[in-house]
């Protein structure tokens, strides 16, 4: 379910001492109902997703010809990313973060871990449109449980990027964002929770 943006913005999460310069996009409630002790299988799965094996079809199609175009305009190219491009994010960290764990590393997405901590997971990713933020957190749902919560916070590169973001929010919110949740609340049914 789309949370409204106070929903990540009024919480005291770490996030926000590194990404003042991005704009929050999103905030999503994930049907993740578990315990107090369940964030770690939450980040577990977020890692292993691939757009690939989406079971929406819509959202399948739409990533791969994000995928090809990428590929085909350089969008993509190792040089536009996070350490070429632009700066990782681990660099802004305070000391406590930086010294902590990163957080594991992704298997199939263009995504790198930033930092982890008991209820909050950042990992970023960056191409020559826009330099991404994934903020995982894992908060009381307020009937005694828990459950995970994403923010998406993006900062644009220049015009290019902002019209990409424009051209591609119809995309996110009618087909993308709503087929995710669904493969969310099925695999994590599967771990019977």
């Amino acid at each position: 379910m789309k949370l409204p943006n106070t929903a990540h913005t009024s919480r005291p999460w770490r996030v926000h001492e590194i990404t003042s310069d991005f704009r929050l996009y999103d905030v999503w409630a994930l049907p993740t109902p578990g315990g107090p002790d369940d964030f770690p299988l939450l980040v577990r799965d977020t890692v292993g997703g691939d757009t690939s094996d989406s079971p929406s079809r819509v959202s399948r199609a739409l990533f791969a010809i994000r995928w090809k175009l990428g590929k085909l305009l350089g969008w993509d190219d190792p040089a536009a990313g996070v350490g070429s491009r632009v700066p990782t994010l681990r660099d802004r960290l305070p000391a406590d973060l930086r010294e902590g764990p990163a957080g594991p590393e992704f298997t199939k997405l263009p995504f790198r871990s930033v930092f982890l901590t008991d209820d909050e997971w950042v990992s970023e990713m960056g191409n020559r449109t826009v330099h991404g933020v994934m903020h995982l957190s894992w908060v009381a749902d307020g009937a005694g449980g828990y459950r995970g919560q994403m923010a998406v916070l993006v900062r644009p590169n220049g015009l290019f990027g902002k019209a990409y973001m424009a051209a591609i929010a119809p995309f996110r919110h009618l087909f993308v964002y709503p087929a995710l949740m669904r493969e969310i609340g099925e695999t994590w049914r599967a771990h019977g929770r």
